[in-house]
């Protein structure tokens, strides 16, 4: 069938046409999403970075957690009383070295002080009678003061032949053995307690002039792996200019399930605040017109509204805005390219 140009021109502007386009017009578009509560939450702020896992240096009063052990005199060993991986106590003896003219040392000064202390004894009951002079009484008593210094020093150069633990830990290397001669500069063996650990961060400088001692930090040894939480112990004053860092050593608790040597990724929270307006990260959307917006859902109404953002703890951030409040409707899936307005149907 054909029609002139005048008949179709007639038909496109017919009532019942325009009618149905109005109608068509009037047909709400209903977007399903889905809806959580705007929440007061603690956010904080996190300088995040990689660190080897170290034993602990001398800090806050407390020796080092690792000691090489030497000896104070030259000698042959004599005696091992340890291996590796043996736990000792601070004081447990190590190694034994040749003492013998030590020994003789000690047996000769005690007889010294015994023929001294005789003669001593001697005079005061002399003097009494007038047996004796007053001079041979003071040289009797500076005898026995001297035999008792003698026996002192050859007990103490007897006791240096007998090496003991400086510390308490775990015997990491033994690197003496039965019948070698030592001196002052051999490396016995090495100890150190593993449960006196630390990690070395290198921080970039401008973020590190937010950081002091005892901030609490986060440090993870993989993905799955759970936050073992410590303490910032140390920041260093000085920076390292090959790479613009600043060194900082976090603590750990005992019984970490970590090593030395490691490698481990590190969270220092830097800034915490409290009470805070926070919506999930997903609910924030930018907008050309209105910049940074989430959607309020108040029955089936979705409205926009802009916000100012603060701090994003991981999958929630801070938001600001007048009117805002605590326990509001705020669109999560479907924020984004939601209208100004629109109906929405919330999922459950």
């Amino acid at each position: 069938m054909k029609y002139t140009f005048a008949v179709v021109i007639a038909l496109l502007s017919s009532p019942a046409l325009r009618a149905a386009e109005e109608a068509e017009e009037k047909v709400e578009t209903e977007v399903s999403v889905r809806v959580a509560l705007i929440q007061k939450a603690t956010l904080r702020r996190y300088i995040t970075g990689y660190g080897t896992v170290e034993l602990a240096p001398a800090q806050g009063g407390q020796p080092a957690a690792s000691a090489k052990v030497a000896s104070a005199v030259a000698g042959v060993v004599m005696e091992a009383m340890c291996e590796e991986g043996q736990q000792v106590a601070k004081g447990a003896p190590l190694f034994r070295l040749d003492s013998r003219l030590a020994d003789l040392a000690v047996q000769k000064a005690q007889q010294a002080i015994a023929l001294a202390q005789q003669n001593s004894e001697r005079q005061e009951k002399l003097v009494k009678i007038e047996g004796t002079s007053q001079k041979q009484v003071l040289e009797a008593e500076a005898q026995l003061s001297v035999a008792k210094s003698e026996l002192a020093t050859a007990e103490a150069q007897a006791n240096l032949a007998r090496i003991t633990a400086p510390i308490r830990g775990t015997v990491m290397k033994v690197n003496a053995r039965v019948g070698e001669s030592v001196d002052l500069t051999t490396a016995l063996a090495e100890i150190a307690d593993l449960e006196r650990l630390t990690i070395a961060v290198q921080v970039p400088t401008a973020e590190a002039v937010s950081l002091k001692s005892g901030m609490t930090a986060e440090a993870s040894a993989g993905k799955d792996g759970k936050p073992i939480i410590g303490q910032v112990a140390y920041v260093s004053p000085s920076v390292d200019s090959a790479n613009d860092t600043v060194l900082v050593r976090v603590s750990l608790p005992k019984e970490t399930g970590l090593r030395a040597g490691q490698f481990v990724s590190v969270r220092i929270v830097s800034e915490e605040r409290k009470d805070l307006l926070a919506v999930p990260a997903e609910s924030v959307v930018k907008d050309e017109e209105e910049g940074t917006v989430i959607s309020l859902v108040e029955g089936d109404k979705a409205t926009r509204k802009a916000v100012k953002t603060g701090l994003r703890d991981g999958e929630l951030v801070e938001v600001s805005a007048e009117g805002l409040k605590e326990g509001l409707n705020v669109v999560t899936i479907g924020a984004y390219g939601l209208p100004k307005e629109t109906k929405v149907k919330v999922l459950k």
